[in-house]
């Protein structure tokens, strides 16, 4: 647990953040959680009341506070369309690690913050055994998604249609790689991200094909560590710099033009929390130089390569795109994915009716609140449905997983695939 003064300091640059929020009820209409439920609590407007007097509330009822914190998907949506321009999201990561400090993480949590996420090693060694045995717990869901579901009643993964860990993950298929630039003249540093390495290798690969293509080198360092979103959104600070200090010493380790990712979450987490949270106060200047490079992949192929969209064919399909929320709202990017998409001339772009929107997953969010994550992703699958679509896409493997359990509980079998695959199969 954090130290008084540490919380008190925390409490003040907090009370400094809350300042700007004028209550006017804008975000009542953005917050989707709020949509669902009309809860006060539930919206950005309730919450900043609520830590408006944090230090009240927490010794009056700390469980509760922290409960209410914990019921936003921190999707930045509010944020995005705040007249005032408050930082909400800043506000809440910054309130959720004082609620951390005051009553500690479960003891769980604190093992895969702690032991696992700051050891990729270990962690990519559990995981292997979890994936060679997790067909003893699981049937198939749907064979055309790739979802599968469990055997028996089960806490964590209940009704859900999930996809499994990958057989062969992306570290075991391409360990490690370092080559030399190609006709483009440029070399990138390539962060997967842990859905990508341990659940969609193919969009690793994919991505690998592409920067192949464009004569792009790839500095892609072994052991690579999470980009430290899940433990930053808990309010585990001590982790999140460990993370962040592991990758920052693998990928000083050659010289590159561009980073680039395939996750969304790991794009915004790189560029705009990496600066900003990282703890070492004598070591700024590295996450600020990544923070600077770090791109989504679709970014560096439209923006930096020049990729066009091509003429469709005549029999070109509609894929449906699902703008994820953290490219959208806190990098806004998304007119790339959509150019990276139609370069393949078998699909059109279809939009989803009502607009983007979030798909109701925000990480851990969807473990500690299915329910309400299943009626949102319930709506955006209804979405993706409507459009007549024959395939859904998007830019987030973390999105695609949750997409994969709305669709396959539909019963309409619409595979989930990454625009880079897409754009891949074309080359």
């Amino acid at each position: 647990m954090a130290d008084i003064k540490k919380l008190v300091s925390m409490l003040k640059e907090l009370d400094d953040l809350l300042t700007g929020c004028m209550r006017c009820g804008m975000c009542q209409a953005q917050c989707p959680v709020f949509a669902q439920t009309g809860r006060e609590t539930d919206v950005t407007r309730g919450k900043l009341a609520l830590l408006s007097g944090l230090a009240d509330e927490m010794i009056k009822d700390p469980e509760g506070v922290n409960e209410k914190l914990q019921r936003c998907l921190l999707c930045g949506t509010c944020e995005a369309n705040c007249p005032s321009g408050v930082k909400v999201t800043d506000i809440f990561l910054r309130a959720r690690a004082i609620m951390a400090g005051y009553l500690g993480l479960p003891p769980a949590q604190r093992l895969i913050f702690r032991k696992l996420l700051t050891n990729p090693k270990l962690m990519n060694n559990l995981l292997s055994l979890g994936a060679t045995f997790q067909g003893l717990f699981t049937k198939e869901a749907d064979a055309i998604i790739g979802t599968s579901c469990a055997r028996f009643n089960a806490p964590v993964i209940a009704d859900r249609h999930f996809k499994g860990l990958a057989k062969k993950p992306l570290h075991s298929i391409v360990p490690k790689l370092d080559t030399p630039p190609g006709k483009s003249g440029l070399r990138v540093a390539f962060f997967p991200g842990c859905v990508t390495d341990k659940i969609f290798p193919e969009v690793g690969q994919a991505v690998l094909k592409v920067l192949e293509h464009h004569g792009v080198g790839v500095y892609m360092p072994a052991n690579q560590a999470c980009c430290g979103i899940p433990a930053l959104s808990s309010g585990e600070t001590g982790a999140f710099d460990k993370m962040v200090r592991a990758n920052l010493d693998l990928f000083a380790k050659a010289k590159w033009d561009y980073m680039v990712t395939p996750c969304a979450t790991c794009t915004s987490t790189i560029a705009k929390l990496w600066p900003k949270y990282y703890g070492d106060s004598l070591d700024q200047g590295r996450p600020r130089m990544i923070a600077g490079k770090v791109m989504d992949i679709s970014q560096f192929l439209v923006d930096v390569l020049k990729v066009q969209p091509a003429t469709a064919t005549g029999d070109a399909a509609k894929a449906a795109y699902h703008d994820p929320c953290h490219l959208r709202n806190s990098l806004g990017i998304t007119a790339q994915p959509r150019a990276v998409l139609a370069a393949n001339p078998g699909y059109t772009v279809a939009e989803l009716p009502g607009g983007p929107s979030c798909c109701g997953c925000g990480g851990s969010f969807n473990l500690k609140h299915y329910k309400l994550s299943d009626i949102i992703g319930g709506k955006k699958a209804q979405s993706i449905i409507a459009t007549g679509a024959k395939v859904a896409t998007t830019s987030c493997p973390a999105c695609m997983l949750q997409l994969a359990d709305m669709l396959s509980k539909s019963g309409k079998s619409i595979p989930v695939k990454h625009v880079i695959e897409l754009y891949a199969a074309s080359l």
